[in-house]
């Protein structure tokens, strides 16, 4: 019986992965081939997709970081964590990060043109959503080479920095107070 944590679910969940960024990067090829009058609806709809996508796998990993802290180092629960923390970030986080990147920073030129204060701000804050996210990947590292020196406490913390990122990121889209 072939398990989730096989090479080969790894193998065969990076081609679902590679098919999804390559569907989604055909989709975004044609609508600037097409450039229908709404274009901005389409990017701004793909912005929205890839954020919640990245959203979703900063709340969840320093959940798994929590849990794979309680493991035994080398034990098959340890082993499980490492690739269930590999795989959200190879496979969902990093690229919906770019693809959110991406969409973001062409709708912040071709709507704003990079003006406005709370475009900054946000900006901004994105900036430390990213810090924090390469946090988390340097944080993977450590856990695979089984050297995560902090406890589960500490990653509950941490686990609140993408959340109060999140809420000022979205007041600062929808009430653009400056």
């Amino acid at each position: 019986m072939e398990k989730q944590t096989d090479r080969r679910s790894g193998a065969y969940a990076r081609r679902r992965a590679h098919f999804a960024l390559a569907f989604f990067a055909l989709m975004a090829i044609g609508l600037f081939a097409w450039n229908p009058d709404n274009l901005y609806l389409w990017i701004k709809a793909l912005h929205i997709i890839a954020v919640i996508s990245w959203m979703a796998g900063l709340f969840y990993m320093p959940r798994l970081f929590i849990y794979h802290t309680d493991a035994e180092p080398g034990s098959v629960q340890s082993e499980t964590f490492k690739v269930m923390e590999r795989r959200l970030l190879r496979i969902i986080m990093t690229p919906a990060m770019m693809l959110t990147w991406i969409f973001g920073l062409y709708l912040a030129w071709s709507v704003y043109g990079f003006q406005g204060g709370w475009l900054h701000a946000k900006i901004g804050l994105v900036v430390l959503l990213t810090a924090v996210h390469m946090f988390f990947s340097r944080a993977v590292g450590a856990f695979e080479r089984d050297e995560n020196r902090r406890s589960a406490r500490y990653w509950r913390f941490m686990n609140e920095a993408p959340t109060v990122l999140m809420i000022l990121i979205v007041i600062l889209v929808v009430v653009k107070p400056f």
